[in-house]
């Protein structure tokens, strides 16, 4: 209503406060009851006001219903207040019970799925599952004991053990890729708190970069994030390279490389000259990663020349901060197959389930504004993909990531025990979760003088009256008694910070106001109206609380301040004997606690989350309960009274804060790292090999040579429809190779007939000459344009005529380097075979087969006149081994059976079934009678998830066809793989697709890559993407430079597209 927004404050707070509605006592209904007629104002005082005990609410409502015209517009007002509390109420009740139900089957999906499992490993291995890891949250100190972590009392015992660790580490030069994508990130004078996407992770990303890149064994460290050069943001920003200058590295200067040290990177992706939330970075992901990619590349070239002795150095690991990296990092992990790490910091989940509780958004409101979904499930493909989860508390195991499909503790324990004693996990996967606590720079900490280890010293300063600081003057021109102990709090001004409710505790407590100062650090901000809705709306509420408790004169909250100023405040705030304070309603770590007890500042802290852990080691403060007014109150009051509880929390402080230092953090880090399987891009032939064999069609490519010179590619071909041989159905297929524990691969290999070999053998012999020879997919390097025939059509009669016209179209203009036809498609090889033959096309037109969603790779290799057939092909083993990483095997296809078994005998026989011909290596597949019956890709997905099967799931040919491939396995990167394998510029490849397609359609939609949407195609599969965990909306690239819509699908549509993206001249 116009004019009543002080309403909208009231529902609020009153939704924030108290019990329900329902609750009302019997004597006050008994009241009504007696009254004989219902009036909304005493009911509304009676019912709501005073049960709810909020006597803010009370005052300001009286003030508010005096200033009414009239006692009938004061009880309209009221009438309409009491209707509107009673429906969000009524919304509030109805959505916690939608959400209980939810956690209910999700407890029961995972219990099933534990027990399924928990079958299928059948081993007896009851007394190590029950053993739990203990101490993970201790897990970078060298000792335990009694359950707590050993308290190293000086910096020369720490030293020592550096030393020794360093020694074992100083051949080792690793090279260690981190991203943090949203936020502003520099090296010096960080803006934290400027918005809600630079804060705490901003600082902890760079400091761990830096102490990274000054660890023993560490050559180099790079730090991706997003390259801004907006008008509103400083031009530090828009710098591609800054280096972080090492705080007392341990390496000398003789031993530092050109390219050695840390160094924040900054990939130029998404909106060009604009600064946006990292709610609308989703789309524009694949362009970050291929992006990335060619940095990583280009480095590792080189770093192989400076100490890999002319081999390329890879990442040993990237490591992803926050969901939106996370997916970066699983992408470039699969595109490099090298390991990954993930760190969270903040949840998806978790912030979903705390919103829901509030009862004022519901689940789709809450996407809509956060694209929480899409951020779930960036954080479920982070746990398929990782090798390592690192978590700053065991809270966040316990609490946090339990909420996930990916990840079960209990059965993550199995899983552990089961490796530890060799024994077969049957294809499943569930990542490590570690517990390190963030580091800490010290350089810049002045230690406390030993004399004021009672803070009387600090206390008789004149300074702390007289300042010599500028921020120390900024704070003191707020207080009329500068001299009493301040309470300090740094924090921006956001909901979840709690700071309003510290502000009531503080104003409404005369003892309390009587001794101590509060300073509130909340960001930097240059007006008001400038800062976010959310933000500005916290500190106009803050601004209002210190006026209704006349608290000028004692609160503190100065405009501006720099980063190099933050320990200037700690110390001002320690030399008058203050006390820090974190109230949050939820605090994952809580760097600050740390930064402040290394100043010497007891600590008042949220019990929820990481300070818990913290003050666990440190035990130099009280924690309290976020949500009690009073208890904060109480908590701050006893440390500023009693001299002796603050000397002694200060002791405790400073006695045990290096155990979180930086280099202690590192050295935890780097030896998780090491314990991981070492992986990287490893090729049966090298691009030197290849280059030195000759130009594109040389003879010397041909098959033979490619045999003689053990490329050890599997030639192969499928022989009209002939089935697999040696394959028969799954189910023999298991029986038959259950003692390996995985299917024979000459079982699931398309084999090239005797006839086509002899007859490659005959051509290489009398060396004719061939470009469609397999010696051609090599030359694949040296392509100047790639076009990738991607449509998803309703029939293969439109499929072939599309990939004829677009053949056709293409091949009539001329470009400025030879080019390059890929098709990438669901279907297996066999059936692009028969495709191929039914449109009258040749394979010799194309230098590349993405087949079965992305699950394996072909090349054409040389027509044989003697074939019975004549159309063999390459599989590209290296792409295999490539996308192998936790892929489930038999022990996936055990349970793909069984599920397939089940989901029949409930919803009818023959709905779903094995499909050999289309199944192989890398990809299994089933046929679906009834698409509508079957359950969506997420459910799917779920269902295996919970299991630890990690796999990608994707639906094609409108549903009718199931494709089960590797978890990193897709269209999208298979052409990152062919640009790692064999330099494709992934800027000059050009996408053909539909409007719609398979399930994994966005994929080729991002990135650098051109890609031309045909109108028209593939509308029909719209029912794919009906039941999604979010739209497509939320990934699709709009106004991307880099994708046009052609009118329709001929000559003129499709030149005209290539026109508008500047492959040819118009």
């Amino acid at each position: 209503m116009a004019g009543n927004d002080w309403v909208n404050g009231y529902l609020e707070a009153i939704l924030d406060v108290g019990p329900g509605l329902d609750d009302a006592k019997s004597s006050s209904s008994l009241l009504l009851r007696e009254r004989g007629r219902f009036s909304p104002t005493r009911y509304f005082v009676e019912e709501v006001i005073t049960r709810y005990d909020e006597t803010d609410l009370h005052r300001s409502w009286v003030r508010a219903a005096a200033t009414a015209r009239s006692a009938e517009e004061r009880n309209t007002r009221l009438e309409n207040m009491c209707w509107r509390i009673w429906n969000l109420a009524r919304k509030k009740k109805q959505l916690e019970g939608e959400e209980a139900q939810r956690t209910a089957s999700r407890r029961l999906e995972r219990e099933m799925g534990r027990r399924e499992a928990t079958e299928d490993m059948s081993e007896d291995l009851s007394e190590g599952e029950s053993r739990d890891a203990v101490g993970d949250i201790l897990a970078h100190s060298d000792s335990f004991r009694g359950g707590r972590m050993r308290r190293v009392n000086s910096m020369d015992v720490m030293d020592n053990v550096m030393e020794n660790w360093a020694a074992h580490q100083k051949e080792k030069k690793f090279y260690i890729v981190l991203i943090s994508l949203h936020g502003l990130i520099r090296g010096e004078n960080m803006e934290l708190g400027r918005d809600s996407d630079t804060g705490g992770q901003v600082k902890y990303v760079v400091e761990l970069a830096r102490a990274l890149g000054s660890m023993p064994g560490v050559y180099r460290v790079d730090l991706l994030t997003r390259q801004v050069s907006a008008p509103d943001v400083d031009w530090s920003y828009g710098e591609p390279t800054e280096m972080l200058n090492p705080v007392n590295s341990d390496n000398p200067q003789e031993e530092l490389g050109e390219s050695s040290g840390a160094y924040i990177v900054r990939i130029p992706f998404g909106p060009k000259d604009k600064y946006i939330p990292k709610e609308l970075l989703w789309p524009h992901i694949p362009e970050f990663v291929d992006g990335a990619l060619n940095h990583i590349i280009q480095l590792s070239k080189a770093l192989g020349e400076q100490i890999g002795g002319g081999e390329q150095v890879w990442p040993v690991a990237i490591h992803g901060h926050y969901a939106d990296a996370g997916d970066s990092a699983a992408l470039l992990s699969g595109a490099l197959n090298v390991p990954m790490l993930f760190t969270g910091h903040s949840l998806g989940r978790d912030k979903l389930e705390q919103l829901l509780k509030q009862g004022r958004q519901s689940r789709e409101e809450i996407n809509t504004t956060y694209k929480i979904m899409r951020r779930i499930e960036a954080e479920e493909l982070s746990l398929d993909s990782s090798e390592i989860v690192i978590t700053s508390t065991r809270q966040e195991i316990d609490s946090q990531w339990n909420l996930y499909d990916g990840f079960d503790p209990i059965l993550e324990r199995k899983l552990r025990a089961r490796i530890k004693r060799g024994v077969s996990c049957h294809g499943r996967f569930m990542p490590r979760t570690v517990v390190i606590p963030p580091g800490m720079e010290f350089h810049h900490i002045i230690p406390p003088a030993d004399g004021d280890a009672d803070g009387e010293g600090e206390r008789n300063d004149d300074s702390s009256a007289n300042p010599d600081l500028p921020i120390w003057s900024e704070i003191m021109r707020f207080f009329t008694n500068p001299r009493k102990p301040m309470i300090l709090l740094l924090a921006r001004a956001d909901p979840k910070k709690n700071i309003t409710t510290l502000v009531k505790a503080f104003g409404e407590c005369r003892p309390l106001r009587d001794l101590a100062n509060l300073t509130l650090i909340m960001g930097n901000r240059d007006d008001i109206d400038e800062m976010s809705s959310t933000n500005a709306s916290v500190l106009l509420s803050i601004l209002k609380l210190i006026d209704r408790y006349d608290l000028y004169g004692h609160v503190a909250y100065p405009k501006h301040h720099k980063q190099s100023d933050v320990p200037d405040i700690y110390r001002l705030a320690a030399k008058t004997k203050g006390v820090f304070i974190n109230p949050a309603f939820i605090e994952p770590f809580g760097l600050t606690l740390i930064e402040a007890a290394a100043h010497g500042l007891p600590i008042v802290a949220t019990k929820n989350g990481g300070p818990v852990d913290i003050h666990r080691v440190l035990d130099n403060g009280l924690l309290i309960d976020p949500h009690d007014q009073q208890s904060i109150a109480d908590a701050l009051l006893n440390l500023v009274s009693d001299k002796h509880l603050w000397a002694r929390c200060r002791h405790n402080g400073l006695k045990n804060i290096h155990l979180f230092s930086w280099p202690q953090h590192c050295k935890t880090y780097l030896t998780r790292i090491t314990s991981c399987k070492p992986r990287q891009p490893q090729w049966r032939r090298t691009a030197a090999e290849f280059d030195s064999s000759g130009s594109d069609s040389s003879p010397g490519d041909s098959l033979r040579d490619i045999k003689d010179i053990s490329l050890n590619l599997k030639l192969s071909m499928s022989m009209d429809g002939e089935k697999l041989e040696g394959a028969g159905s799954l189910d023999n297929a298991l029986e038959n190779d259950a003692a390996e524990g995985k299917v024979k691969e000459e079982n699931v290999d398309v084999t090239m007939s005797k006839g086509a070999l002899e007859g490659s053998q005959k051509a290489g012999a009398t060396d004719r000459e061939d470009n469609a020879g397999a010696g051609k997919f090599p030359a694949l390097r040296k392509r100047k344009h790639v076009f990738v025939i991607a449509v998803d059509c309703d029939t293969t009669s439109e499929f072939c005529e599309i990939v004829e016209k677009v053949i056709e179209t293409v091949t009539k203009e001329k470009y400025a380097g030879p080019i390059v036809f890929i098709m990438a498609t669901s279907y297996s090889i066999s059936e692009i075979q028969s495709l191929l033959v039914t449109g009258g096309l040749s394979p010799s037109q194309f230098d590349g087969f993405i087949c079965s969603s992305g699950g394996e790779l072909y090349y054409p290799s040389s027509s044989c006149e003697d074939s019975p057939s004549g159309l063999p092909f390459v599989v590209d083993l290296d792409y295999r081994s490539h996308t192998e990483y936790r892929w489930g095997g038999e022990g996936l296809r055990k349970t793909l059976v069984r599920w397939v078994a089940s989901f029949n005998e409930k919803k009818g026989d023959g709905l779903v079934a094995a499909d050999e011909s289309g199944t192989t290596k890398h990809c299994y597949a089933f046929t679906v009678k009834d698409p509508a019956s079957i359950y969506p890709v997420k459910e799917l997905r779920k269902i295996l998830r919970i299991q630890a099967l990690r796999c990608n799931v994707v639906y094609s040919q409108n549903g009718t066809r199931l494709k089960v491939i590797p978890v990193l396995a897709s269209r999208s990167q298979a052409l990152r793989y062919l640009y790692v394998r064999w330099g494709l510029d992934l800027s000059n490849i050009v996408a053909f697709v539909g409007e719609l397609g398979d399930t994994d359609y966005e994929g080729l939609l991002g990135g650098v890559h051109k890609t031309v949407i045909l109108k028209g195609v593939g509308t029909s599969s719209r029912k794919l993407h009906a039941n999604r965990n979010f739209p497509l909306e939320h990934v699709l690239p709009v106004d991307s430079p880099n994708v046009v819509q052609s009118e329709g699908c001929s000559d003129e549509d499709i030149r005209s597209s290539l026109v508008k993206l500047k492959i040819i001249k118009g």
